[in-house]
């Protein structure tokens, strides 16, 4: 069963949501603090979908209390709640990340409606990449093609296919998604990089096209770097087997703008940089970060480099120069 934690220090307060919302069939969680309600997200760390926390409270106030839920769980949706809120109280939770905003006094019917507002918001942004649903509330026009340099990185588990005949797929599910999606789309992000797809058990994601173009290759390259030396510390509980990764980036000019039909569509690029990046992945051994010879030629004179024999990949007319990435200590 899935809960909604309600956080207010006054008693009368979470006695009445807790009525009006197990009406509508939710299992209600109540915390008279934030200390209290982080300790229940921690002891059901799959269990909660909602927490809806009052501003004003001892110790933790409500902005404090839900920036703490997001760093132990992103998925869960958080609705500040309060009826002493300023404009800038407002505006400094959305910044926070916070999915919604609840004016004291309201109706039942109103929570109600609030709660699933802010929850199929908060899971229809997750089928776009931050940077992409940020331009969209500015507009459209920036959606129209366009040819522009890119750098793509694509990231791939190795020995899926054998772990996967290993677990059981509920295992498999909580290892994909807690082990190497969750960790290495924040790494992504954290460098730039706009997340642009999964594809199985793989990550595509492009660095260029809606940030800094000149920093696109060496910002692919470090993301890289972080991804690898992520999944080399990442920890599995249980029997889970260990996830390692192999990645590739290829760079140049590509198409990027909104593709699909009428029934769905993606902001995504399209090039041969891309097809570099997936070929040059599927070359990669378990640890390695192989890039084509024009990432090579935007990172400039880069130590860390070291040239492999030209190849001829898959789909492409001549041969390229391809270079293996280092790691730190053999720099």
């Amino acid at each position: 069963m899935s809960y909604l934690v309600v956080v207010d220090d006054e008693e009368s307060v979470r006695r009445s949501l807790k009525r009006a919302l197990e009406r509508e069939g939710y299992g209600v969680l109540l915390a008279e603090n934030g200390d209290m309600a982080i300790e229940l997200i921690k002891s059901r760390p799959q269990g909660i979908e909602t927490v809806i926390s009052d501003f004003r409270m001892p110790g933790k106030d409500g902005l404090q209390t839900l920036t703490e839920v997001r760093k132990l769980n992103p998925e869960i949706t958080r609705i500040m709640l309060t009826g002493y809120a300023t404009m800038e109280t407002a505006i400094e939770s959305l910044n926070e990340g916070v999915d919604g905003f609840l004016m004291k006094p309201f109706s039942n019917s109103d929570l109600r409606a609030k709660i699933r507002e802010y929850t199929l918001k908060k899971r229809l942004r997750q089928f776009v990449s931050d940077q992409v649903y940020e331009r969209m509330q500015q507009g459209f026009e920036w959606m129209k093609f366009r040819r522009c340099p890119a750098s793509v990185l694509f990231c791939d588990i190795r020995g899926f296919s054998r772990m996967s005949e290993e677990i059981s797929k509920e295992e498999l599910s909580f290892l994909l998604n807690s082990g190497f999606f969750s960790p290495l789309d924040d790494i992504v992000c954290e460098h730039g990089g706009m997340l642009d797809k999964h594809i199985g058990d793989s990550i595509m994601a492009v660095f260029g096209v809606l940030a800094d173009e000149d920093q696109a290759a060496r910002q692919a390259v470090t993301c890289a770097r972080k991804m690898i030396e992520q999944m080399s510390r990442e920890t599995v509980s249980g029997d889970a087997p260990s996830i390692s990764v192999g990645i590739g980036i290829g760079s140049g000019e590509v198409m990027a703008g909104l593709f699909g039909s009428a029934r769905k569509k993606e902001y995504t690029v399209f090039g041969s940089p891309v097809n570099v990046a997936a070929r040059l992945e599927g070359m990669a051994r378990s640890g390695e970060i192989l890039i084509c010879e024009q990432t090579g030629k935007m990172l400039g004179d880069d130590p860390s480099l070291r040239p492999l024999e030209a190849v001829q990949l898959k789909g492409m007319d001549r041969e390229i120069m391809i270079f293996k990435v280092a790691e730190d200590k053999q720099v």
